[in-house]
């Protein structure tokens, strides 16, 4: 780990948000809408729109909040070991998750699945204390652009993201095994205006010889967040890297300093935070051999 990055001190959070702005719609929890998708843009001015009285919005807060998001393609490929492999790893996971972060970190989980539609498994975050994973089944197409939307809606103080407390930025972990079938790109832009998204750390994991690793590096926002897995072996054990770490490094309180001392932003700080996470990615990659030479989908 890079010097500048030990330097973690005091907390940095989301509670600076202000979602005051956004359109109030109705959604059924199968992921559509009431209107078509839209997601309002979130200007540098309110981003940063403080109470005066309580800055932090620290008063009588006694935990900090983090919500996981898991965007997973259930289609009609994902069937057979691949899917039967990620829900034997998501069971096996949430007990190993329920460790990450310090003990006045809440943390949640919120799982999308895209197809034929997109649905989440619970209506609300969940408790890791209180979650139970719902073995998942594969079948349809790819709807990934239509879960971007989605995911974007919901993740806004007036949603998911409404806890009371400190909020750091959410972890989002996408995992596919082929190419989206609807317009992923406009999805994707609609994203690209949460600042929650903005803020949060992104990883991906490619399933499978069909997953393009270029098109996830998009979603991250860097190569050194997508992984790809060869065989079940390597999914199982991806998942379970990706996931916790991403969820140490996103319950980490940070703050930065230049070389003169001044205190760093809150985007200087979560782009360190981004890297950090690309580098020790990079680095368990590297040391369990996944950068050599093996045949796709081996073992499915």
């Amino acid at each position: 780990m890079s010097e500048d990055m030990e330097t973690m001190m005091d907390l940095v959070d989301m509670s600076g948000f202000d979602d005051d702005d956004e359109d109030e719609q109705s959604y059924d929890y199968h992921g559509t809408s009431d209107d078509d998708y839209g997601v309002n843009e979130y200007p540098d001015a309110d981003f940063m729109d403080f109470d005066d009285d309580d800055p932090l919005n620290a008063t009588g807060v006694s935990r900090k909040s983090l919500v996981i998001f898991f965007l997973i393609d259930t289609s009609g490929s994902m069937k057979g070991t691949k899917m039967g492999e990620l829900n034997t790893v998501m069971e096996e996971l949430i007990p190993e998750i329920r460790r990450v972060g310090e003990a006045d970190t809440d943390v949640k989980v919120a799982v999308l699945t895209f197809s034929n539609s997109v649905m989440w498994m619970y209506s609300e975050p969940i408790s890791i204390e209180d979650f139970e994973w719902t073995r998942l089944r594969a079948d349809g197409v790819t709807s990934m652009g239509a879960a971007f939307k989605e995911l974007s809606i919901r993740m806004s103080r007036n949603s998911f993201l409404n806890s009371p407390s400190l909020s750091f930025a959410p972890v989002i972990f996408l995992m596919t095994d082929g190419y989206p079938s609807d317009n992923y790109k406009e999805g994707l832009r609609e994203l690209q205006k949460n600042s929650w998204y903005k803020y949060g750390l992104k990883t991906a994991l490619g399933i499978g010889k069909e997953a393009n690793d270029d098109m996830l590096a998009e979603f991250t926002g860097t190569p050194d967040t997508v992984v790809h897995a060869y065989s079940g072996g390597q999914l199982a054990h991806l998942i379970k890297i990706i996931a916790v770490t991403s969820s140490q490094i996103g319950s980490k309180s940070m703050t930065l300093a230049d070389d003169a001392g001044h205190e760093l932003g809150m985007e200087d700080v979560y782009e360190s935070k981004q890297r950090l996470l690309g580098q020790q990615i990079q680095e368990i990659v590297k040391s369990e051999g996944y950068s050599d030479s093996i045949p796709f989908d081996t073992g499915w």
